[in-house]
């Protein structure tokens, strides 16, 4: 049998691997996409989308327990059967829909996670494939622990298939993943403990609002243990029983179910790179600013599998732009790392942009910082809530907004008006002249930038 030969070859069908594969074809260039899993990608099929879904149904359960006495008489009580049940009505149809979206272009679809036997050559299906450009956009997949009893984990995806609500529930870190279902879970009803190595949680985000973001947590049910170092897990008659130590004394803690929070790594150990020449590091594959291999000019890697990457979909979906126009004719468009708003979905949410304190004071010779605790003010206090806080980055030299940062319940909402300001580099003067609509979380932001 004749081995098979495309223009292109896609390894990955999330946003940015569909991004590129669509550029490609638009350009009548055959094209090949394969993916190991379901097609669609991670954040439709069992990631964001999802987590999302779930989130707003504890979000309810939260705010009316905020208003309980003020007018709530009764919880609203979930039938998470029917919670689940919504929630597959959206991500059981992607799979589907994308492949025949994806066949309707005209691409072949493969089935597997190829690996590379050359330079332009993969197998995958029992066949070889080659191909003039191959392009790696597989995402990430959970950090592998090293530990006994691995075995035992959970990961985020089955967090997001729980039939039930568990009793009690162990994750392992404490970066978005393990605070987002945290909160959910704590609100629901679960005992959640968060086991983290480091000395504080979300170790990227603002440490001011960090420390407000645990105290909430906290209030929520939610028990932390920092310096916290894992050793294994062993699973008893009902529950789990992870080990670890602190300063060197062993503990350990038991729970209904364990969860491996511990962040996510690239997804290429099955590709087989080395095959290829194809140079990648700890982050992820090396490339240019063009996102072109540094060591296989036919090869480009877009989304979180890029070494220039985000974990963040907005992004994937700019960088499979790139990688396809790029392939269309080399050197055409390059990719530099915008200023990308991010959140952490708890109750409230923690949202970030731009540079943080440190930094910040690293990159200016003066820095202004707007910082502030205002659960006082009317929007917080309308909703009964506790928790209401910002820090403000500005370059004092010029005035411009730098870095925004903020927990409060629209923060997801209120930080993209950030965004769109220190995009366009506007200055705290300018910005201030701007009208939004009152009352408004999107207005507060004008006041939080009075007095430092």
């Amino acid at each position: 049998m004749k081995n098979k030969h495309y223009n292109v070859f896609v390894i990955g069908s999330g946003i940015a691997g569909q991004t590129a594969a669509k550029i490609c074809r638009e350009n009548n260039l055959s094209v090949a996409i394969s993916d190991n899993r379901e097609f669609g990608g991670t954040c439709a099929n069992r990631g964001c989308d999802s987590k999302k879904i779930l989130l707003q149904f504890s979000q309810l359960v939260y705010k009316s327990n905020n208003l309980q006495g003020l007018g709530v008489k009764k919880n609203p009580k979930l039938n998470w059967k029917q919670v689940q049940k919504f929630r597959r009505s959206f991500s059981n149809p992607i799979p589907p829909k994308t492949e025949q979206n994806l066949k309707d272009l005209g691409m072949s679809l493969y089935h597997q996670s190829p690996k590379f036997i050359s330079k332009n050559e993969v197998e995958v299906e029992g066949k070889v494939v080659s191909a003039d450009y191959f392009i790696i956009a597989t995402g990430n997949i959970p950090r592998p622990l090293d530990i006994e009893g691995n075995e035992f984990l959970k990961v985020s995806e089955d967090v997001l298939d729980l039939k039930k609500i568990p009793k009690s529930i162990t994750f392992i870190g404490s970066g978005y993943i393990a605070m987002e279902f945290a909160c959910m879970l704590a609100t629901l009803g679960s005992q959640v403990t968060i086991l983290e190595q480091g000395n504080t949680a979300l170790a990227n985000f603002d440490p001011f609002l960090v420390k407000k973001l645990i105290t909430k947590l906290e209030g929520l049910g939610v028990k932390f243990i920092f310096n916290a170092d894992v050793t294994g897990v062993k699973k008893l008659k009902k529950n789990l029983k992870v080990t670890f130590s602190i300063d060197g004394e062993v503990t350990t803690h038991k729970s209904r179910l364990v969860i491996n929070s511990a962040g996510r790594v690239p997804a290429i150990a099955a590709l087989d790179l080395e095959k290829a020449v194809i140079e990648a590091d700890h982050n992820g594959i090396v490339v240019n600013d063009y996102l072109q291999s540094k060591s296989h000019p036919k090869v480009y890697a877009c989304g979180d599998v890029s070494n220039k990457s985000l974990a963040l979909t907005p992004l994937s979906g700019l960088q499979g732009y790139i990688a396809g126009h790029n392939i269309i004719k080399e050197k055409s468009k390059t990719f530099d790392v915008p200023c990308i708003p991010s959140t952490v979905f708890t109750t409230p949410n923690l949202s970030s942009l731009g540079y943080g304190e440190e930094d910040a004071k690293a990159r200016y010779k003066n820095v202004k910082v707007y910082q502030g605790e205002v659960s006082n003010w009317f929007n917080a206090k309308k909703e009964n809530e506790d928790t209401y806080a910002y820090t403000i980055l500005v370059n004092e030299r010029t005035d411009e907004i730098v870095g925004a940062h903020i927990l409060s319940s629209e923060a997801n909402e209120s930080i993209n008006v950030f965004a769109t300001a220190i995009y366009n580099k506007m200055t705290v003067k300018e910005f201030k002249r701007m009208v939004f609509t009152y009352p408004s979380y999107v207005i507060d932001m004008k006041t939080m930038m009075e007095n430092e």
